[in-house]
């Protein structure tokens, strides 16, 4: 059980990673380095890791469709953790 609920946490991470970089390789104009350091310098970490998380809406339902129940639990422990990420971002 454990197990299960820590592969849907690690592919949740891994996904959000995933769309991390596709949004800055897609939307950016700038190379990836420079990217990260314009979002550093604007504080902008948070937001764009919001947008990062989305592919963990289809990653939940697939796990739910498959009745991977434990899994979509990692996912949805993982999107929460963003989340709070986002929100000490915001603040600091």
């Amino acid at each position: 059980m454990k197990k299960e609920i820590l592969i849907g946490f690690l592919v949740a991470i891994l996904a959000t990673a995933c769309g991390f970089y596709l949004y800055i390789e897609l939307f950016s104009k700038l190379d990836f380095q420079e990217s990260l350091k314009i979002l550093k310098e604007e504080k902008l970490y948070g937001k764009v890791l919001g947008l990062a998380a989305i592919p963990n809406l289809f990653v939940f339902f697939v796990f739910l469709k498959k009745k991977q129940d434990y899994r979509a639990k990692g996912v949805l422990m993982a999107t929460i953790v963003i989340a709070l990420t986002m929100l000490i971002l915001k603040f600091f």
